[in-house]
C-alpha cells in the first residue's frame, strides 16, 4: 500500500518559489512517479481553485489515481 500524505496549499505554491522549491520539487517528482496517494479535501479544492494558473497546472499533472478526496468532517470545520 502507498503511503498517503496530505499537503497544505502553501506547498503546491513553493514549487514555484525560488526559496522552497528545492524541497518540493523531489515531493513531486515522487507523486509523478507514484509513490504517494495525495490526499484531498474541499478545503484545499477550494483554495487551489483561487490559486495562480502555474499552481492549477501543477494540480491538475496529478494523476487522479494518484489522488484520495477526504470527506470534510465538522471537526475539520472547526480547525478552519
Amino acid at each position: 500500500m502507498k503511503q498517503r500524505i496530505y499537503i497544505d496549499t502553501s506547498v503546491f505554491g513553493g514549487q514555484f518559489d525560488e526559496e522552497f522549491a528545492g524541497h518540493t520539487t523531489p515531493l513531486f517528482d515522487r507523486l509523478k512517479n507514484d509513490e504517494f496517494t495525495l490526499l484531498f479535501s474541499t478545503v484545499t479544492q477550494d483554495e487551489l481553485a483561487t490559486a495562480p494558473q502555474n499552481v492549477r497546472e501543477l494540480v491538475k499533472s496529478i494523476k487522479v489515481d494518484n489522488t484520495e478526496f477526504l470527506e470534510t468532517t465538522t471537526e475539520a470545520i472547526d480547525l478552519h
